[in-house]
Parts: structure tokens; C-alpha cells; sequence
């Protein structure tokens, strides 16, 4: 099922598959829900109730202009409002890069509405985290072309290029999901801040919840060390790590993620 719906300032585009206990997916950086891979969805919503959605300013939700300054905490607060206006008191949670930036937020600040948390290749931000190397920071911030100038350079920092070489389909698939709804520039640099200003070394301890924490052991993108981090600060938190993989673990490794992740959640 896919739909709008009210929840605080925004009008939020989602999609529902499956059923069961309700498993919220949060997006990356600039990513809308059409970047989720599709088999990852599938698998999933064999045993969940799976939501994914466009966060604030990414995809098909109506974002307002106002406020011009974003946090993680203000998108944590999107994601509560969101699960409140679908009668959601409670869930398991998955973010995935930024979006598992922003699952921290949800906890640390929503701690009530987290049953279950899952983050993906993400970080605590500040400065305790480890960040890219200034070769793959330039990479991110090169806005220059079109649309699919932009995505396809940065697929080496998603997938590693002898993945990427071995599965084009795959890619090519991925390519295609990431242009449909582009973010605005003015969204992307809004993202930005909000990323550059995150920080939650401090409050991790406060988790109470059961969490899982997972990264390829060959990101570029967000060092795995920075799982490490955030696996010795969580209280009896679980680490997986899959040797090899990218940034993007969930599409390269997606057996072996999914299977973990239903052993995780139950």
C-alpha cells in the first residue's frame, strides 16, 4: 500500500508491505524510499509489517519551507509523528547510514516508542567518529552534472568495484531506483548540516533497548570502526560485521542480512 499522510508540518509518502509486528525502515542521506532495495523489502515483509518513507525534504513528502535549519533530533521527531499518526505506540526500528543517525535521536529522545533497534553502517557523529577519508569526501560533496552523473559517481563508494563489475544488474537497478525523486540542492545541503551538527557519543549509554549494529568491513563511506564505537557505547548491543561488503551491505549481503535480522527481531 502506498500513501500520504499528516503527521507534524509534513504531508509523509510511505508504503506498507506485509504483516505483523510493525518494522520502520528510516532512509540515508538524500535517499527516498525508492532507494530501499526491493529484495531486502520482499524478505522482510514475509514476517514484519514493513513502512519505509520519504524523510522530510526527500522523495514525494511536502516538506514546508520553515524550519530552515535541520538536526537529526528534528528528523527524529518527524519519524515519532509519522508512527503517532499511524497509530503506531511502538515498533522495531532500522536506519541505514543517516537514517541510522537518526534512529539514535529517536531512541535516545523517544526511548518508548523503540522496541527493537537495527543501525545500519552509521555512526555517532562528532568528534569521537570516524569520518571518510578526504578523497570520498570530495566524491560526496561533487554536485556537479546530472542527476545520474551524481549517482553513478558515487556507486564506488557504495558497492566495491569488484562487486559492482561482478553484479551490473543489480547496479543498474539501483541507478534507476536513485533517480526517480532526486533531492533539491537547497534539501541536500540542509541534510548536510544537519549531518555536520549530529552528536550522540554522550547519550548512547542511555539505550535500554535490545540493538543490533551491522557494517561491511570494506565501507568507505562510514569507516566500520565507527560500529565499533557505537557497539561499546550501547549497552549489550550486538555487532555484525560482513567481510567484504560496502556501504550498502543490506543490498550486496542481502541473504545473509536478512536472515540475521529475523534472528534478531524474532
Amino acid at each position: 500500500m502506498e500513501a500520504m499522510i499528516t503527521a507534524g508540518d509534513l504531508e509523509i509518502h510511505y508504503v506498507e508491505q506485509g504483516s505483523g509486528k510493525p518494522l520502520v525502515m528510516i532512509a540515508g542521506f538524500t535517499a527516498s524510499l525508492d532507494c530501499w532495495y526491493p529484495k531486502l523489502i520482499e524478505e522482510l515483509a514475509e514476517s514484519y509489517r514493513v513502512i519505509t518513507f520519504d524523510n522530510r525534504g526527500a522523495g514525494l513528502t511536502k516538506t514546508p519551507d520553515e524550519p530552515e535549519v535541520w538536526t537529526m533530533e528534528l528528523f527524529a521527531s518527524d519519524t515519532a509523528n509519522f508512527m503517532d499518526a499511524l497509530g503506531i505506540d511502538r515498533a522495531y526500528i532500522l536506519g541505514e547510514s543517516m537514517g541510522g543517525m537518526i534512529a539514535q535521536e529517536l531512541v535516545i529522545n523517544y526511548p518508548e516508542k523503540v522496541e527493537k533497534l537495527v543501525l545500519c553502517c552509521t555512526f555517532c557523529g562528532g568528534e569521537e567518529a570516524e569520518f571518510p577519508s578526504p578523497e570520498v569526501i570530495a566524491v560526496m560533496a561533487d554536485r556537479s552534472g546530472t542527476i545520474e552523473d551524481i549517482v553513478r559517481r558515487n556507486i564506488p563508494l557504495v558497492f566495491p568495484d569488484e562487486w559492482a563489475s561482478a553484479n551490473p544488474e543489480i547496479i543498474e537497478d539501483n541507478v534507476r531506483r536513485s533517480m526517480l525523486h532526486p533531492m533539491s540542492e537547497e534539501n541536500v545541503e540542509k541534510q548536510t548540516q544537519a549531518l555536520l551538527t549530529f552528536s550522540t557519543y554522550a547519550q548512547l549509554p542511555q539505550i535500554k533497548c535490545p540493538t543490533l549494529i551491522a557494517c561491511g568491513t570494506a565501507d568507505i563511506m562510514v569507516p566500520p570502526v565507527n560500529s565499533k564505537i557505537l557497539a561499546e557505547r550501547i549497552p549489550n548491543a550486538r555487532l555484525i560485521e560482513y567481510p567484504g561488503a560496502g556501504h550498502v551491505f543490506s543490498t550486496q549481503c542481502v541473504e545473509e542480512f536478512t536472515r540475521d535480522l529475523k534472528e534478531f527481531l524474532g
